[in-house]
């Protein structure tokens, strides 16, 4: 799920689709479309809903790649897009945040049925919330009914306003803390970005490091994972990137590049297709976790009949999303989106095939668009781990 349903820019008049793709090596295929030509075909797709930008991933069992782009990078240039842009990764890294707890677990220093009191004494309280009741396992889950009081803006005058502001993890626990819980803890499913703030507090306690160079050192280095990045509170993108867009409205659209993520220690994170293939890949064949913290993580409970309506039959894990496959079994995942970025991607349960498709604009001017780019984008993801290409054992 994106960090938030924020509105974005959905134009793209008087721009010329540019598709191109690259695979490596070339290999015969079955009748009907190749796993090459459906990508090209559903990343065109998404581009037709008024997408300015589109760049899509596919790793087969046997480590061949499919890239594919359509669109462009920018709409003032028209500028292609590069298969190899970096994006921000948002909520995606909220299975970098669990993958780390899992691991600390595992090594004996903390346990998911810890209370956020056991590590943050007196910081979730007031107004009905109660720090002695909620688990770590309840934060990595979204089942403990903590508010998600993450700032938003909703207007290009809000947007200008806010764009460079920087928020302790405090304040923003503070601001939750304004609100009565959701439900009581595991009584509930509800997405709570301030669940993650939390938990990335409690890294910090429990290792004496920001979670932040937990990540880096326990995930990225080992992996090799160079191409993604922790931007603090830079408010740019590592080049090459294409621009963010986001519609507020007819008439209204804006570029929103130029910002600071809200939550900036865990949403400030860029990547590119190539790392988060890489990355989900790793973590399902078990490189990352031991075999009994991958099964905690893989153990979900059902999402909000809201959320329903983007995933549909989703079931969330511990900071990963079980969703559904059309040609039977299910895939792990976990989409993000905020400031222009959207971002899917899944993996086949055994870590084999793999998909990243990073859209540059969100068509988040009404609930039916934002729909509509979520099915288009799950579609190809899901053609993707579907496709019965060339595989080694």
């Amino acid at each position: 799920m994106t960090s938030t349903l924020r509105k974005h820019l959905a134009m793209a008049l008087g721009v010329a689709t540019l598709l191109t793709a690259e695979v490596i090596p070339a290999v015969a295929q079955p009748a009907g479309p190749s796993p090459v030509e459906q990508l090209r075909r559903d990343t065109e797709a998404i581009h037709a809903l008024g997408i300015s930008g589109v760049q899509a991933r596919v790793i087969a069992p046997d480590g061949r790649q499919s890239v594919a782009t359509s669109g462009t990078a920018d709409l003032n240039t028209g500028r292609p897009v590069s298969s190899g842009g970096y994006f921000r990764m948002a909520s995606t890294s909220k299975t970098l945040v669990a993958t780390v707890v899992l691991q600390l677990e595992a090594e004996g220093r903390l346990s998911l049925y810890d209370t956020v009191d056991r590590w943050l004494p007196g910081v979730v309280r007031g107004n009905g919330n109660n720090g002695s009741q909620v688990t770590i396992r309840q934060l990595l889950q979204h089942t403990s009914g903590i508010y998600d009081a993450l700032p938003g803006y909703t207007t290009p005058e809000e947007y200008y306003q806010q764009r460079h502001n920087i928020y302790e993890p405090e304040q923003l626990v503070d601001l939750a803390m304004a609100h009565e819980p959701d439900f009581l803890p595991g009584k509930g499913w509800a997405y709570s970005n301030t669940g993650y703030v939390l938990l990335d507090m409690i890294i910090q306690k429990a290792t004496g490091h920001p979670a932040h160079q937990e990540i880096e050192n326990r995930i990225l280095r080992p992996l090799g994972l160079d191409q993604t990045r922790w931007m603090g509170t830079s408010t740019t993108l590592p080049r090459p990137h294409a621009q963010a867009y986001q519609l507020f409205g007819p008439g209204s659209q804006v570029d929103v590049t130029d910002q600071i993520p809200v939550d900036y220690e865990n949403l400030s994170w860029v990547t590119t297709t190539r790392d988060e293939n890489r990355f989900f890949r790793a973590l399902l064949d078990g490189r990352l976790l031991p075999a009994r913290e991958l099964a905690k993580m893989k153990q979900t409970v059902p999402v909000s009949a809201e959320v329903q309506q983007l995933w549909p039959e989703g079931r969330y894990g511990l900071g990963l999303v079980e969703r559904p496959l059309s040609c039977g079994g299910t895939y792990w995942s976990h989409e993000g989106g905020d400031g222009g970025y959207i971002t899917l991607n899944g993996v086949t349960d055994n870590g084999r095939r793999s998909a990243v498709v990073s859209m540059s604009e969100a068509r988040g001017d009404t609930p039916k668009h934002i729909l509509e780019q979520e099915n288009a984008a799950s579609a190809l993801i899901d053609h993707a781990l579907c496709t019965e290409g060339p595989s080694t054992p």
